[in-house]
């Protein structure tokens, strides 16, 4: 059974930084395609970060530059380190690995 539980959210000021972290278990993370989407209100989830299978890292053009996608093997964790938040990245962020399982998300606002 495949489990992903995402933290680290908050409320943040508009240029501030936040990591969220996404443990996953029956999944290991260093071998599997893991990515992070997020859903603003009123919209469609989108992607935002991932780990391609040959372990290189690809990013929406919205947060190319200001996120980084990483993890840690030994803690089976991925991570999403975002700097310089915007009012725009204000959602929900859920982090997803294949088939098709998805944590419950965790808020990020960014006060303006």
């Amino acid at each position: 059974q495949v489990q992903l539980v995402e933290s680290g959210g908050g409320l943040v000021q508009a240029g501030g930084s936040l990591r969220l972290s996404c443990a996953a278990s029956g999944r290991t993370v260093s071998t599997y395609i893991m990515r992070w989407f997020r859903r603003a209100p009123g919209k469609e989830r989108e992607f935002v970060a991932g780990f391609r299978r040959n372990g290189s890292t690809y990013y929406a053009d919205s947060v190319k530059g200001r996120f980084t996608i990483s993890r840690d093997n030994a803690k089976n964790t991925v991570y999403l380190q975002m700097n310089s938040l915007k009012s725009e990245d204000t959602a929900v962020y859920y982090c997803n690995t294949d088939p098709d399982y998805w944590g419950h998300g965790t808020q990020v606002t960014v006060s303006s």
